[in-house]
């Protein structure tokens, strides 16, 4: 195995296939966290949540960098085309600031969410809920399953 790219766990399901960083917490809005040499957290949406967002357009941060922060607290925004999101703590602790390489680079989330792709940086303990990257894929099947439910649940679109 080589030793520059993390172990992963790959997942697949219906239209959706990712490969997830087993060295990574999992949130259940769909964010992961690494720690880093510093003790910090590197934290950025899952591929998963990416899908939903789409091509992203813009994002901006709301709170200061070493402003205090918590599980839910909403910290900025994110546009894709298919949607606008808050972007939220995941981290009861600090705001280390976003990720400055993706100014006019917001691909960077779409083609690396697990890499360059992150969104910011935070100093704390992670929310509680967190959980490891086969209990995430566990979560995966329930969000699809539920997803496919509604799809065959919701009535065809009508012609005009």
């Amino acid at each position: 195995m080589d030793p520059a790219k993390p172990e992963t766990i790959f997942f697949k399901r219906s239209h959706f296939a990712t490969r997830l960083p087993v060295d990574a917490l999992y949130s259940p809005s769909h964010y992961w966290l690494t720690r880093e040499a510093d003790g910090g957290w590197r934290v950025g949406f899952s591929k998963f949540a990416v899908r939903m967002l789409g091509d992203l357009v813009d994002q901006s941060f709301e709170v200061p960098v070493g402003a205090a922060i918590q599980p839910g607290k909403i910290l900025g925004w994110i546009e894709g085309f298919k949607a606008i999101s808050d972007i939220y703590g995941v981290v009861d602790g600090t705001f280390q600031g976003g990720n400055p390489a993706l100014k006019g680079r917001l691909e960077q989330i779409n083609d690396d969410p697990y890499g360059a792709g992150w969104l910011y940086r935070a100093a704390g303990e992670p929310d509680a809920g967190c959980m490891p990257a086969q209990d995430y894929a566990n979560l995966l099947n329930a969000t699809i399953d539920r997803m496919l439910a509604q799809q065959k649940d919701s009535p065809p679109p009508t012609e005009p």
